[in-house]
């Protein structure tokens, strides 16, 4: 089980008594299709995973329908389901929501227990830096575990799953824009710092601000790499 497979599963269980088998399967492949393991366009075939995981297909069946919700799969009649193709459009919205989500998120947390959000980032940042001199796929990793611990510590609990399905149908484009740009990841670090040094002077505007900007500059980095793409093809 990847780290963030069980981040995602974490996340669940917080609001729930118990984490379903299917959305344990639903986590598996969402990984699966974030680390591009199961590449875009491919059919995900019932039989196939429910031979591989030793189920039934029934919570395969409501694990798929978990994707679909997630934007990470797509039913098409005669063909089932198949893993999303990135396109720029869906990347830009997907983006926009989550500025927008991290935004009203970050504002609450430092109005309510910045400190909370301090330890927070005080608690992952060695990891993060650690990640920075060994892939893009290990920072990638690091700074999605310290995002979906910064929702885990939402007061408002709609908002923080909210905005941990986007984070998780954003990773794989924010794998995808540093692979294609890794000198974008030492910059990243430095926003992080910046982030952390802002949160512990308390100023908000400026915490916001520095976040937005660090997606944008990943989603700027993702549609770069998207159209490198098409260009090449």
């Amino acid at each position: 089980m990847t780290a963030v497979e069980q981040s995602v599963l974490r996340h669940r269980s917080s609001t729930q008594v118990a984490v379903s088998l299917a959305e344990q399967i639903a986590a598996r492949l969402a990984c699966a299709i974030a680390f591009d393991l199961v590449h875009a366009g491919q059919r995900l075939l019932e039989q196939d995973i429910c031979a591989i995981l030793g189920v039934s297909r029934a919570p395969v069946r409501e694990a798929l329908r978990i994707l679909e919700r997630d934007r990470l799969v797509e039913f098409q009649a005669r063909r089932g389901a198949l893993v999303t193709a990135p396109t720029a459009k869906e990347v830009r919205n997907v983006f926009d929501v989550r500025i927008a989500l991290y935004g009203i998120l970050l504002r609450e947390e430092m109005n309510r227990d910045p400190k909370r959000l301090l330890a927070v980032l005080n608690a992952h940042m060695p990891a993060v830096e650690r990640s920075v001199t060994e892939s893009a796929d290990d920072y990638a990793t690091a700074t999605f575990l310290l995002n979906s611990s910064i929702a885990a510590v939402a007061g408002n609990e709609t908002l923080a799953d909210l905005l941990q399905s986007v984070s998780l149908q954003t990773f794989r484009y924010v794998r995808l824009g540093l692979a294609h740009h890794p000198g974008n990841i030492p910059r990243s670090l430095e926003s992080w710092h910046a982030l952390r040094t802002a949160v512990a002077a308390g100023e908000v505007a400026l915490v916001v601000r520095i976040a937005e900007a660090r997606i944008e500059r990943v989603r700027d980095a993702a549609l770069a790499a998207l159209e490198d793409s098409d260009t090449s093809d």
